[in-house]
């Protein structure tokens, strides 16, 4: 089952009594959570029938009992479970000792009164786990990774339209350039920007550019982004804005170095044939940031991207053993690499 099905069983009332949700993108995580509550619990009952555990600090069992025991003044109660890492592989660093068997056992008749939920923010579960297995039989398992690239637009495009405001061609992915893309940043700054548009307001490319201020790491995107389409008076616009803002110039070539060294991957692995999808996941990337590597991989060929990262490293020695001087060092770079 995927999440928009599961959330489609819940709005019917059909409610699983155990929950097991994993993976990396918090903000749908916990915006799943969030109508689970909604449909489980009335707001005057959540004093008395919500329950947060964390397995940090707490044992295994003792959710088990808090399960088993019948709600105070509710009919029925959620119980939330942190860092459940009880269904992960690796070696569980908590202090606690957790007897996975409790949980099993109360798998076997849960309580009807009571709604279990687990929250792993890892990217995947350990299969081989008998409780993992358990779980996929007796209860739901949903995962919740990064947006593909389309679908990241088309989130921002419904959250702006559920504000009552619209965006002009291009705004979209400007605002994922400008902010990155994480969910919960992105939200944030799409309330910003409809709080400025107002009701009804559009939203374009020059007001994102004007309300949504680049990070450090969306800066450097930007500013290879710039080179690789040979804006050189843009890019150097950039890296003199973030000495502005004190950034150390041997930080800023690392971050240029890392953003080239993603090119050269992407550019590797889509010539094998890998998807979009294999690329994010197999470089721990989001689709739409392979997405961008990918047009700006198209500019470049393979020794390109190898000659470049040379001169990197040779200037990375140079800036820290005081063989040039590191604004000078990068400026030479920047001109070179787009002469």
């Amino acid at each position: 089952m995927d999440v928009k099905a599961a959330i489609k069983a819940i709005k019917q009332g059909e409610i699983s009594p155990f929950y097991l949700l994993y993976g990396t993108e918090k903000y749908q995580m916990n915006e799943f959570v969030t109508v689970l509550e909604d449909q489980v619990l009335t707001p005057e009952e959540r004093d008395f029938a919500l329950v947060h555990y964390d397995l940090s600090d707490t044992p295994l069992q003792a959710v088990v009992e808090e399960a088993e025991m019948v709600p105070f003044m509710v009919p029925r109660k959620l119980i939330l479970v942190q860092d459940a890492s009880v269904f992960t592989a690796g070696k569980d660093n908590a202090k606690m000792e957790h007897r996975v068997e409790s949980l099993l056992e109360y798998m076997k008749n849960p309580a009807e009164y009571s709604v279990l939920v687990f929250l792993v923010n890892q990217e995947k579960l350990d299969e081989r786990k008998k409780v993992v297995k358990e779980m996929k039989t007796k209860g739901t398992l949903l995962s919740f990774t990064p947006l593909g690239s389309e679908d990241l637009l088309k989130w921002i495009g419904k959250k702006v339209k559920e504000r009552d405001c619209t965006l002009e061609a291009g705004a979209a992915e400007m605002v994922v350039r400008n902010a990155g893309t994480q969910l919960q940043t992105l939200s944030a700054e799409i309330d910003k920007l409809c709080l400025y548009a107002g009701k009804g307001g559009a939203i374009s490319i020059n007001v994102v550019e004007q309300l949504i201020a680049r990070n450090t790491e969306q800066n450097v995107f930007a500013l290879v982004e710039d080179i690789a389409n040979l804006r050189v008076d843009r890019a150097l616009g950039i890296f003199y804005e973030l000495l502005k803002q004190k950034e150390e110039p041997i930080k800023i070539a690392a971050l240029i170095a890392r953003q080239f060294r993603i090119i050269l991957q992407v550019k590797d692995l889509g010539g094998q044939s890998y998807s979009q999808q294999q690329i994010a996941s197999q470089l721990s990337l989001h689709p739409y940031a392979v997405k961008i590597a990918g047009e700006q991989a198209r500019k470049f060929q393979a020794a390109q991207l190898k000659q470049i990262l040379s001169r990197l490293g040779t200037l990375d020695f140079q800036m820290k053993t005081g063989a040039i001087d590191k604004v000078l060092g990068l400026e030479l770079f920047l001109l070179r690499l787009a002469a």
